[in-house]
């Protein structure tokens, strides 16, 4: 019986000792969700980005989408999150438009070539170009 006994508060000293919540697993790596979110330039984090979330939980930045005008045109549009080289491909009638990240505030973001601008919001983007200005719908193709 006092065999018993101590082999039960054994385990359960083994069990309480292992279950140190400051040390932790050191097998388990921490996965940092922060290297995948996009700040905008003042610091907060961009809402004009969109994330993919696949099955494992994992975040990857979705970069492509595509865009319908009001006309009903469907235009693809890439975003380019580098740091370095901030932009937004625009395609449309076989025509390809590359225009620089100018500002970001978190929930709009600026972008800009000559004379063509272009406004991301939400789900929309506003293309000005000259005196004519394109609103664009992202789809769900």
């Amino acid at each position: 019986m006092k065999k018993e006994i101590l082999i039960v508060v054994s385990f359960v000293a083994l069990f309480l000792s292992s279950c140190d919540k400051k040390s932790g697993n050191k097998g388990v790596i921490n996965g940092d969700s922060s290297e995948n979110v996009i700040l905008a330039d003042n610091g907060k984090i961009d809402s004009t980005v969109g994330y993919n979330v696949d099955i494992n939980g994992k975040k990857s930045i979705k970069t492509d989408y595509v865009y319908k005008a009001t006309d009903g045109a469907l235009v693809k549009v890439v975003y380019n999150y580098d740091p370095e080289a901030s932009n937004v491909t625009i395609t449309s009638n076989k025509k390809t438009f590359i225009l620089d990240k100018v500002k970001s505030t978190g929930t709009e973001t600026i972008y800009e070539k000559g004379e063509m601008k272009a406004t991301a919001k939400g789900d929309s983007l506003i293309l000005h170009q000259g005196e004519n200005i394109i609103e664009l719908l992202k789809t769900k193709i």
